[in-house]
């Protein structure tokens, strides 16, 4: 009986293969009741963890129409044990530093924690993360990262710009609101604060200013509360607001490299480089607290520029060991030697994502709403529950995102900025005189040159200014 709870609905080839295959998030069900990790509560690594310091990021719970970036938060160090007593409101316990911090007024993250560096002295609690049962073989804890919480603990909305995503949640429920890269422009992307291969927005998802961000309400939202168990999968590019909804929430997350990783390293040593230079500057409006908690210092421009030139002939050389003529990606085994891609040849023949009561797509409204009016709900695969309760409250935690339209204090639903309390319209004379006389800061500069329409580009510069170099030194 034990052996069939064990059986999982997709076997790693077929797993894979549809992670291969996926063009939006999605949602794994009943693929991890057998993994270890999911006994990884907060109190479990709590023993596991003993007198380690563990650094926590706290914020305060309150709603400002303006996201809360990790320069503005503050940082503790502390046990575990000493995080639990603190989130118990225990008289007389513990705390340590979170002494200083209301638990009604602030919350708490350890977040980004890498598991090799936590457990380097326990790696046999690698092993209970099992990555290699979507198809990744050999990956498990050691190439992932811990995550615990309290509720409200949250990450600014960003993109990745490396690799796709996989989210295992242990403990407690995450809501994840999503938004796809071709919104990039409606989510306007800052590189202030830096941080390597974040790009983040400017915009309070949950609580937008539309008067500043006019663009945001024209977003596809795609929203899901991730239950303990299930794993979420977040395509490339993807943007992404995370936040704890339960009173405690651990959750592992592993990011997957891809082979389109070569002109994204390229990117971001371009934007590491054109930031740290203008940043470094000094002048009246450049005091802003702008690298992010997670950087390790400032690099020179000439560590940067070092950067730059090793990513755009690692990207060259991959480029020119592919043959023009071949679409898949070229792979190599662990001597360097290039090796035949079966999984591109596999990849070429039609495939349906199998969407059902095992997997379950994250869908937008506006999906859900055509979905249902030209499906019977009850037998339609695609965005809809399957038969167990486990896809049922998947389904159902698919939050109606924002489309444009909102309700005001009158209860009127109306598109477009609200102006119920008095506010001018986008275009009025007043904001247009307002607009004539702003000043162009270091920022504004900064976010032109930086926006990734305009890296993008220059990325695409570089490589054919080495590539044209190469070809004329070459003997002929």
């Amino acid at each position: 009986m034990a052996a069939t709870t064990s059986i999982k609905p997709f076997s790693p080839e077929e797993s894979r293969r549809i992670l291969d295959h996926l063009q939006q998030p999605a949602v794994f069900l009943n693929m991890t009741c057998s993994w270890p990790v999911l006994n990884w509560t907060a109190e479990h690594l709590s023993g596991c963890l003993g007198d380690k310091l563990v650094r926590f990021r706290l914020g305060r719970k309150e709603e400002t129409n303006t996201p809360l970036f990790e320069t503005q938060c503050s940082y503790e160090e502390a046990k575990v044990a000493q995080f639990l007593s603190w989130t118990q409101g225990q008289f007389g316990a513990d705390v340590g530093p979170f002494s200083k911090y209301s638990h009604s007024e602030y919350w708490a993250y350890a977040d980004y924690k890498y598991i090799a560096m936590l457990f380097h002295d326990q790696p046999s609690m690698f092993e209970d993360v099992k990555w290699s049962e979507f198809g990744f073989e050999g990956r498990n804890g050691r190439e992932s990262t811990l995550w615990i919480g309290t509720e409200g603990a949250n990450t600014p909305c960003h993109l990745d710009s490396y690799g796709c995503n996989l989210v295992l949640q242990v403990q407690g429920r995450k809501r994840w609101h999503l938004f796809p890269p071709e919104d990039t422009a409606k989510l306007y992307p800052t590189r202030v604060p830096y941080e390597e291969s974040s790009v983040f927005s400017q915009v309070d998802v949950r609580h937008p200013d539309l008067r500043r961000f006019p663009a945001f309400q024209g977003a596809r939202a795609h929203v899901v509360t991730l239950q303990p168990g299930q794993v979420l999968y977040v395509p490339r590019h993807w943007w992404h607001y995370v936040e704890s909804v339960d009173p405690l929430t651990v959750s592992i997350n592993s990011w997957i490299e891809l082979e389109m990783d070569d002109m994204a390293r390229i990117s971001e040593a371009v934007a590491k480089t054109v930031v740290f230079a203008i940043k470094s500057a000094r002048s009246d409006d450049n005091t802003d607290k702008w690298l992010n908690p997670t950087e390790e210092g400032k690099a020179s421009h000439d560590e940067n520029m070092q950067y730059v030139n090793l990513a755009v002939r690692a990207c060259a050389q991959r480029q020119q060991t592919q043959n023009p003529r071949d679409t898949c990606p070229v792979k190599r085994d662990s001597s360097g030697q290039i090796k035949k891609n079966r999984d591109c040849v596999r990849n070429r023949a039609p495939f349906s994502v199998p969407f059902g009561p095992h997997l379950i797509a994250v869908c937008s409204q506006q999906e859900l709403s055509l979905t249902q009016k030209h499906l019977d709900v009850s037998s339609s695969r695609n965005c809809t529950a399957g038969s167990d309760a486990e896809s049922r409250s998947t389904s159902e935690s698919i939050v109606k995102p924002h489309d444009g339209k909102h309700e005001c204090s009158s209860g009127l639903t109306q598109s477009g900025p609200c102006d119920c309390a008095g506010g001018t319209s986008e275009h009025s004379s007043e904001d247009y005189k307002e607009f004539k006389h702003t000043t162009i800061t270091t920022n504004d500069l900064l976010g032109c040159l930086v926006h990734p329409d305009i890296v993008t580009r220059v990325t695409k510069l570089l490589l054919e200014r080495h590539m044209g170099s190469h070809r004329n030194t070459m003997p002929l």
